[in-house]
């Protein structure tokens, strides 16, 4: 397996990005290669000290150039050929990457720039239309699936059916979980409730016998274990993710200093499960987030990714990987269309 890190992406880029990526090499096998891209020198120079130097599972693909997260995503990819999330969307197709075609794909770059890259160089998977970032979401509950989160701000009804299917094969793989429950995201369980596209929507997955459909959820329900894979489309999935990272934060940070408001003294007792509860609702613990339907394995890591988010993202697509996620998704949306096809 051949997997490539654009270790100049992120708001902590690049010494973060290679710190976990040269972490991660504890989990390749000997015939697996990290290709790392971005700026030469820089990577040399972590390898050296990480006395890696050596290592023959190491290749670097250089790269003289920057997208930064402010610029325009497509305007930028015509302007910076040379950038690294260009050469990693390249390594990831066939076009352009011939032997030196990589199977994963990992950045925590300009999320725009990475998504349009790897649509051009990678196209997608057959039957699918637009591809849909996929989260791992932490709940009480246990994890639930939410996707779109970013790549498809105005999809139509069947691209959000296709994120249903593509979403429950990943969590039926990934997270372990039988028959997930799938569920839309609205602004109430009624059942006219929402915009147009959310009830059209709502009309073809409830239609579809091979999807355990639950119906509409609310925001707040993403915590009460109602469902296993949430569907929205990527602007209101975006603002969601974010919102729910940052309130996690706060209350964590809430409560430590009430804590220690209340008694100095307990801080030290309750700091062990705190700092347990945190890393089970802690982002940096999942890694990345695939992009469903595309062809090839691509993970978008949070721009704010530390070492520990790009390690966890390697771990997560050879998981995917070994476990067959996207023949899988291939072959749940053939059946779903024989099926179709059947009936008229």
């Amino acid at each position: 397996m051949r997997i490539a890190i654009d270790v100049m992406g992120g708001d902590h880029a690049p010494d973060a990005i290679l710190a976990g990526s040269l972490d991660a090499v504890a989990l390749l096998h000997p015939t697996d290669r990290l290709v790392l891209v971005g700026d030469e020198k820089v990577i040399r120079k972590q390898i050296k000290l990480a006395g890696l130097d050596s290592d023959p599972r190491i290749e670097i693909e250089a790269t003289s150039q920057v997208i930064e997260m402010s610029e325009s995503p497509v305007g930028a990819l015509r302007a910076k050929t040379d950038s690294s999330i260009v050469r990693l969307a390249q390594l990831g197709g066939r076009r352009h990457s011939g032997d030196k075609h990589c199977d994963v794909i990992i950045s925590a770059g300009n999320t725009g720039a990475c998504v349009a890259g790897t649509q051009m160089e990678m196209r997608r998977l057959p039957g699918v239309n637009r591809p849909g970032i996929a989260i791992t979401f932490p709940t009480y509950h246990g994890p639930i699936v939410i996707c779109d989160v970013g790549a498809n701000p105005e999809p139509k009804p069947h691209h959000l059916l296709q994120y249903a299917h593509m979403a429950s094969v990943y969590a039926q793989r990934i997270i372990s979980l039988n028959n997930p429950r799938v569920a839309l995201l609205s602004i109430g369980g009624e059942e006219g409730k929402g915009n147009s596209l959310v009830r059209q929507t709502h009309q073809l997955i409830k239609a579809d016998p091979s999807l355990n459909y639950v119906g509409y959820v609310e925001g707040r329900d993403l915590f009460d274990g109602k469902a296993d894979v949430v569907v929205t489309e990527g602007f209101t999935g975006n603002v969601v993710l974010k919102l729910a990272e940052g309130l996690a934060a706060g209350l964590f940070r809430m409560i430590t200093r009430e804590i220690v408001q209340i008694d100095p003294t307990l801080a030290p007792k309750f700091d062990p499960v705190v700092k347990r509860i945190y890393k089970k609702h802690d982002y940096h613990e999942y890694g990345g987030a695939p992009m469903l339907g595309a062809n090839g394995i691509c993970m978008i890591c949070h721009g704010s990714s530390e070492a520990r988010t790009i390690t966890a993202a390697v771990r997560t697509a050879i998981k995917y990987a070994n476990l067959g996620v996207n023949d899988a998704i291939v072959e749940a949306l053939s059946q779903t269309q024989t099926a179709k096809e059947s009936v008229v």
